[in-house]
């Protein structure tokens, strides 16, 4: 019996995260999780992403189980909004490290598995700061801006060794409990977990002759 291929959501949270880690599974993914915090689903890891060591022992345990992941999606980030002068170089460097620097170990943990099979999908949740700074945002558009750089660098070394590195512009709030609590919008203004996942699903399986390196989402009637 063919098991079914392995997917890992780094950064899996109560929102996105968890709605692309059920979407997989339904999907036919032997799909799991990985977060600072695991909570009560076994299918979420606990782990630290800025912790090389630890990323590369819970990956090669995962890979040893169930073979080199198929997709993989880096969703991890910290969000800070706060005036440049009031911003501590230690928080401009924790968003940094959360959001850049995880994806750098899991690219290494992940990526030459994936290379070596010669397929796999290794996505990036990006936002609308990976492509436009603004004010308040210098810790968290600086980070995303990196890791979009970063992205592309991987997408131009592993496409050629049949790896899809490819990065998803969020251009638009998520429609999760805590937007909701915090924006005063309509629903139908944000944009659906559901059909955010299944645009992942989608980008991951493009066919060879016509990859996306970026992607980007927003809700109907949003500006851009």
């Amino acid at each position: 019996m063919t098991r079914p291929p392995l997917a890992l959501i780094a950064g899996c949270g109560p929102g996105l995260g968890a709605h692309l880690l059920q979407h997989l599974k339904e999907a036919g993914f032997e799909a799991f999780g990985l977060s600072r915090t695991s909570g009560a689903d076994p299918r979420i890891l606990p782990l630290d992403l800025c912790d090389p060591l630890a990323v590369c022992e819970t990956i090669a345990g995962l890979i040893g189980r169930h073979g080199a992941p198929r997709l993989v999606i880096h969703n991890a980030a910290r969000l800070q909004i706060a005036p440049f002068e009031s911003t501590q170089a230690s928080d401009f460097e924790q968003v940094w490290r959360d959001i850049v620097l995880s994806a750098f170990h899991l690219g290494h943990a992940v990526i030459p598995a994936m290379a070596a099979e010669g397929r796999g999908a290794f996505l990036v949740s990006g936002a609308t700061a990976s492509l436009r700074g603004g004010a308040r945002f210098s810790a968290f558009a600086s980070a995303k801006a990196g890791l979009r750089s970063l992205t592309q660098s991987l997408a131009r070394e592993y496409g050629p060794k049949g790896v899809h590195v490819a990065h998803v512009v969020l251009d638009g709030i998520l429609d999760t409990a805590a937007s909701r609590a915090l924006h005063a919008r309509p629903t139908e203004t944000m944009m659906a977990l559901d059909d955010v996942a299944q645009a992942y699903l989608t980008l991951a399986e493009q066919p060879r002759s016509a990859w996306t390196f970026e992607m980007d989402l927003r809700p109907m009637g949003e500006s851009f």
